[in-house]
């Protein structure tokens, strides 16, 4: 395969589709946030994977799962959790079975802000989507975005 190969290329073009895509999304669902709850969408992110967890075995993730969840790398989740954890959103424990482990929790005003902010970014997510699905080299990937039935 060479640079010219149209094969490379198209798969360039579909990688520069599905970036633009992503751009757009974020970018709407990052206004929102801010302006209306005072949160980033990495922020919004992070609480709302750390809201899933639940007691008993495998519930709580550690903090390289978490970092997996919400595409950040383990330093960059522990600075996002801190900044969180300051504002009173988070809590950091240690694991009872394995001292080394450290667990995460939301706070009740985290669950509070989440349970404000999870509209504001459901709106912009469909804001953006409805955007982009006026575009013809978007509008694909907005189908398949919209047929996804996701389990992560």
């Amino acid at each position: 395969m060479t640079a010219t190969d149209p094969a490379l290329t198209a798969l360039a073009q579909g990688w520069c589709a599905l970036s633009l895509l992503h751009g757009k999304i974020e970018a709407r669902i990052e206004r929102a946030l801010q302006a209306g709850h005072g949160l980033s969408a990495r922020e919004y992110s992070l609480l709302d994977v750390l809201s899933r967890q639940h007691n008993g075995p495998g519930g709580h993730l550690q903090m390289k799962q978490v970092a997996d969840a919400v595409v950040l790398s383990q330093s960059a989740t522990t600075r996002l959790v801190t900044r969180l954890e300051d504002r009173g959103l988070l809590t950091r424990y240690l694991c009872d079975t394995d001292r080394r482990g450290i667990y995460t929790d939301v706070t009740e005003a985290g669950l509070t802000l989440l349970a404000a902010a999870r509209p504001t970014n459901d709106s912009a997510l469909r804001a953006a989507l409805d955007e982009a699905s006026e575009n013809p080299g978007l509008a694909p990937l907005v189908r398949v975005v919209e047929g996804l039935k996701a389990t992560v």
